[in-house]
């Protein structure tokens, strides 16, 4: 079941450097969400803070709340393991594992979390995962062949393929077109569209057309000034954002003027 995320008060450090301050949010179950601003301001950053990505970093950590269904994800009692689990992520650039066939690439993390998956569980799985990810009739002909042999757009929806297989709740994506060709950009974004029926999705990019194009909600960050924290300007849904912002500095932003 996709699930909301709530965040309170969150603030995301670098040792002693605060990196991203004050966000508070709400994510919607079984929507896309995006987030926009230039290069520096705590996107990324704020992105992976909500499935304890962030921490893996030496010296990260964060304050505030970050709730899930109700559960504190930071809570001393919630294993970040788990938390990765619900709470898939899709990286900027495709990272399939090189060694493995497009079959092992699909199946690698429910490995990890399941002692031992029967073949028959583990083909429903893959061909499920694959058709998710809108690339099973390409490949199903070739699933013993190494990953690394697919196209760029391929390894990424790949990459999706593996993340659902673990059946996550929520799909964080980071970026996830940038490293794209244009015809593979825009077969992430239908997959986008689909995906939201039953996940809720959180997406940082560079692009405000795609922000516009796949998002029912956008969030603007922005730093006051370099060395300063960033923060969260504004949070609304797309369509506002885009036509009647809130914040000057959002307008700014959406229009070009800066960034």
């Amino acid at each position: 079941m996709a699930k909301s995320i709530d965040v309170s008060d969150l603030n995301i450090y670098y040792g002693d450097f605060l990196a991203v301050e004050g966000v508070n949010m709400t994510v919607k179950a079984r929507s896309v969400t995006a987030f926009i601003g230039p290069s520096g301001c705590g996107k990324s950053t704020f992105l992976r803070s909500l499935n304890r990505m962030h921490e893996v970093i030496p010296g990260a950590r964060v304050e505030g709340k970050v709730v899930v269904d109700g559960q504190s994800l930071y809570d001393p009692s919630v294993d970040p393991v788990a938390v990765r689990r619900q709470i898939g992520m899709v990286f900027q650039r495709p990272n399939p594992f090189p060694t493995m066939s497009i079959y092992d690439n699909v199946l690698a993390g429910k490995r990890l979390n399941a002692k031992k998956v029967k073949k028959s569980e583990a083909d429903a799985l893959v061909e499920k995962s694959l058709r998710g990810a809108n690339l099973w009739s390409e490949v199903k002909d070739r699933l013993d062949k190494p990953g690394m042999g697919l196209s760029g757009g391929q390894q990424q929806r790949l990459c999706i393929a593996r993340a659902i297989a673990v059946e996550p709740e929520v799909l964080l994506m980071d970026e996830p077109c940038s490293a794209l060709d244009p015809i593979s950009t825009s077969a992430i974004e239908d997959l986008i569209h689909e995906l939201k029926s039953d996940y809720t999705i959180v997406i940082v990019t560079h692009n405000m057309q795609q922000a516009a194009r796949v998002s029912d909600d956008t969030g603007f960050f922005n730093l006051k000034a370099t060395g300063e924290p960033g923060h969260l300007v504004e949070f609304n849904p797309t369509k506002k954002m885009f036509t009647a912002p809130d914040n000057d500095a959002t307008e700014a932003y959406i229009s070009g003027r800066f960034g």
